[in-house]
């Protein structure tokens, strides 16, 4: 055996120390990814006092789903899975979830010209309560009423951030700019995002579709769309004259790409692995710690009140994960040692944190 071969199956023998490897992909890559994002969308790239700032989300979309399909197609590739190269479903599904998935993550980036990381991480926790409203619409999913307050108190904390604190981004130009535009490009990222996982649920129960063919299809034509609108709107000449210019910005939206790509193959395998709650638990810690490296790095001073919503947020999530593993176990001693224990629950009784961790996994997005 070959010493990489040794060493994994030694961390696959310790289940701590296999957890432990999962926590540190996902955190490091996802967090890198956070700190790339601020740096590109925020500071100045030049000389100290002439510099200027980066303004293209589309192309930064571009990049990084040109890098999520290559690994896709080199992943197939080298798995033999040759079969899978071809869609399994009409190409305008594909193109539907790309499409609210471009818009989704251009709100993303946008929102970072008006409104602080911290707000925009904080404000990704809500998406509990549009995927919810998604599913009830276009799956006819039905949700406990203890569902419903978990995503009453995350979007109530999201709201307390928003109101006792500093929300403005150092590149916006006024308070008002950050309150009415920032907080409608989040508005339009959780829309669109809460949509894009409902309809990449659809796909994946209506087709017999792979994690991998849908990564392909779904960031191809998202790489076609964000092309297409970046020349429609004429600034794709700009952004390779920026980053021409510039080059350490072309070095960090690749080094971006790739820490997105790489974090999300350790989520697929971590929901794999260990399943949805481990993951949720994992992600929660992680956007906890993205604040705060945020807060260290860029100077976001957070007030009392913003803090006391960031606890309401994290605290209801973490609740919403140790509730359900108590669950679990309960079953499973209710149920006796031998006795083969589900680990998903059915659809009606599935809780925000389960349909909305397994579809991370093929979206590509902290996204």
């Amino acid at each position: 055996m070959n010493p990489i071969g040794w060493l994994w199956a030694k961390v696959k023998a310790h289940e701590k120390v296999h957890v432990a490897w999962c926590v540190i992909g996902i955190v490091g890559c996802l967090m890198l990814y956070g700190v790339l994002q601020e740096r590109i969308m925020t500071m100045p790239y030049g000389p100290e006092g002439a510099g200027e700032v980066f303004k293209y989300s589309l192309f930064l979309v571009l990049c990084n789903r040109l890098t999520t399909c290559a690994v896709a197609i080199v992943m197939l590739v080298y798995d033999g899975k040759y079969s899978e190269i071809k869609p399994v479903a009409p190409i305008w599904t594909y193109f539907a979830v790309s499409l609210s998935n471009v818009v989704a993550t251009t709100c993303q980036y946008e929102a970072l010209k008006y409104v602080s990381f911290p707000v925009q991480t904080l404000g990704k926790c809500a998406k509990m309560l549009p995927v919810m409203i998604w599913g009830i619409f276009m799956l006819r999913k039905k949700y406990k009423a203890g569902d419903w307050g978990l995503a009453l108190v995350i979007t109530s904390g999201c709201t307390v951030f928003l109101l006792t604190g500093e929300v403005k981004s150092k590149v916006s130009e006024s308070l008002w700019h950050s309150s009415v535009y920032g907080v409608a490009l989040m508005l339009g990222y959780l829309g669109f995002d809460g949509f894009t996982s409902t309809f990449q649920d659809k796909l994946f129960k209506g087709y017999n579709m792979t994690t991998y063919n849908q990564m392909l299809y779904t960031t191809l034509c998202s790489s076609i769309l964000s092309a297409v609108g970046l020349i429609s709107s004429r600034q794709l000449p700009l952004a390779f004259a920026f980053v021409n210019r510039h080059p350490d910005a072309l070095t960090a939206m690749m080094t971006l790409s790739f820490a997105a790509t790489t974090g999300a193959l350790f989520i697929s395998y971590t929901i794999k692995t260990f399943g949805s709650l481990v993951f949720a638990t994992i992600m929660t810690t992680r956007q906890f710690l993205s604040i705060l490296l945020s807060c260290v790095m860029f100077a976001h001073p957070l007030s009392g009140g913003q803090w006391l919503g960031s606890t309401l947020v994290f605290g209801a999530l973490y609740y919403q994960g140790f509730a359900k593993k108590h669950e679990k176990h309960g079953a499973k001693e209710h149920s006796g040692k031998d006795a083969p224990v589900r680990v998903e629950p059915k659809d009606a009784e599935k809780g925000p944190i389960d349909e909305v961790a397994p579809l991370l996994a093929a979206k590509l997005e902290e996204k």
